[in-house]
C-alpha cells in the first residue's frame, strides 16, 4: 500500500478517482453470482487474511469499486440506485446519512451481530436500513516540533483557533466538498449553536483560515506535520484531520519516532460514525448481506484500526496499543442528532460557502 493510500486511510477521504480491485474475474453480480462487489469512498482497507477468510467460509469472492471522496460516492451511489454498482455501500457517515435514507438508497436488512453494537452508534433501528461499522472523531491536528520552536503554545479548542497567536496557520477542508470538512462545520455549529456558528466562522475567516478542496490536499500538502506536508514544505501547522492521525505517523514512519509528531486538538472534535447497508436493487443480495455480517464480525472489527484508523463498534473488539497510546478517541467530541443535521446540512453548507468561500 503506498503512502498515499495509507494516509488516505487515516481519514476516510481520498480523491482517487473510480478504480476496481479484487480478486475475480466474474464483473457481473447477478443474483447467483459468486461475486460482492462492494461499493466504497477511497479509505476502504482491509487485511489480505482477514478478507480471504470471509472467501474462503462464505464461498465469495469480493470485488471493491472505490469511488472518491465520501460525499462523492454517496452522490454518485444515489445517481445509480436503480441500477447500482454494486451490492454493498460501505462509507456514508453521520454527516450525509440522511440524504442517503431520504434518497431510498438502502433496502432493509439486520446483519447478524448487530446486538452487539454499542447502543451509542446505532442508529434506523425501525427499518435497519444501514449498518454501524466504525467511528472516529473529526479534530484539528498540529506539528508539535513548529510550535515548540515557535514557543507557542499549541490550540486547544474551538475558541483557540480565531486568536491572533493563530493567525494564518490553520487549513480545513470545503465544507460542501469533504466530509471532515463538513464536519467540522458541524461541530462548530454543534458548539456555538444555530445563531452563533456564522459568528465564529467570520471570526476564523477574519483570522486566515485556509480552506482546500479535500482531506489529501489538505493533509499531505499543505500542513507542515505530516510526513507528506514535510516533503512538500508546507506551511500551515494546524489541520482538521481525525483523532488518529498521529497513530499513522508513527506506525509507518521509517524509523519509527518515540512519540507522534503530531497532537490533536481535543476541544475542536466532532465524532463521525460510518455506516454500510445493502443497496436497493443490489444483483447480489444474499452476498450482500453475507458481506454485512463479516463487517461486524469481530475479525473484521479488530481488523479496521491499523488498516482505515478507525474504532470498531461492536462491544468486545479489541484495539491496538499504538492505537491507543497515540490516538485516543476523545473525551467528550461535539455531537449532533442525525435528524438536525438532516434538517440543516444543506442550508448550513450554503450559508458556510457564502460567508466563507466568497
Amino acid at each position: 500500500m503506498n503512502n498515499k493510500k495509507l494516509l488516505a486511510a487515516v481519514v476516510g477521504l481520498g480523491l482517487v478517482t473510480l478504480s476496481a480491485c479484487g480478486s475475480s474475474s466474474d464483473d457481473s453480480s447477478g443474483g447467483d453470482s459468486k461475486t460482492v462487489t462492494l461499493v466504497s469512498h477511497d479509505s476502504w482497507a482491509v487485511s489480505k487474511n482477514v478478507l480471504a477468510g470471509f472467501e474462503k467460509k462464505s464461498g465469495y469472492k469480493v470485488k471493491v469499486l472505490e469511488d472518491g471522496d465520501a460525499g462523492q460516492a454517496v452522490n454518485k451511489a444515489i445517481l445509480t440506485k436503480d441500477n447500482p454498482q454494486g451490492d454493498v455501500f460501505f462509507g456514508v457517515d453521520n454527516t450525509l446519512l440522511s440524504r442517503a435514507l431520504d434518497n431510498g438508497l438502502f433496502q432493509s436488512y439486520e446483519a447478524k451481530g448487530a446486538d452487539r453494537i454499542k447502543a451509542e452508534y446505532r442508529a434506523d433501528q425501525d427499518k435497519h436500513r444501514v449498518t454501524p461499522i466504525d467511528t472516529g472523531d473529526i479534530c484539528v491536528n498540529y506539528d508539535k516540533a513548529w510550535f515548540t520552536a515557535h514557543k507557542l503554545q499549541p490550540p486547544t479548542s474551538y475558541d483557540d483557533l480565531i486568536k491572533p497567536a493563530y493567525k494564518n496557520l490553520l487549513v480545513t477542508e470545503n465544507a460542501s466538498t469533504s466530509s471532515p470538512g463538513l464536519g467540522f462545520l458541524l461541530g462548530s455549529a454543534a458548539k456555538y449553536g444555530d445563531d452563533g456558528w456564522q459568528g465564529y466562522w467570520k471570526k476564523l475567516k477574519d483570522n486566515g483560515v485556509k480552506v482546500v478542496d479535500g482531506w489529501e490536499q489538505a493533509y499531505n500538502e499543505e500542513f507542515s506535520g505530516s510526513a507528506g506536508g514535510k516533503k512538500a514544505k508546507a506551511d500551515r501547522p494546524l489541520v482538521v484531520s481525525y483523532a488518529s492521525s498521529p497513530p499513522a505517523e508513527v506506525i509507518y514512519a521509517d524509523p519509527r519516532p518515540k512519540t507522534a509528531p503530531t497532537g490533536v486538538a481535543e476541544g475542536t472534535c466532532f465524532r463521525q460514525i460510518e455506516y454500510a447497508g445493502l443497496l436497493s436493487n443490489a444483483k447480489n443480495s444474499k452476498g450482500g448481506k453475507a458481506f454485512l455480517d463479516f463487517l461486524l464480525t469481530k475479525e473484521f472489527q479488530q481488523d479496521m484500526p491499523l488498516n482505515m484508523f478507525v474504532y470498531p463498534v461492536v462491544e468486545g473488539a479489541a484495539v491496538p496499543a499504538e492505537f491507543t497510546e497515540y490516538g485516543p478517541q476523545a473525551k467528550d467530541p461535539e455531537t449532533m442528532d442525525p435528524a438536525k443535521i438532516a434538517d440543516n446540512r444543506d442550508d448550513w453548507v450554503k450559508s458556510w460557502t457564502s460567508l466563507v468561500l466568497r
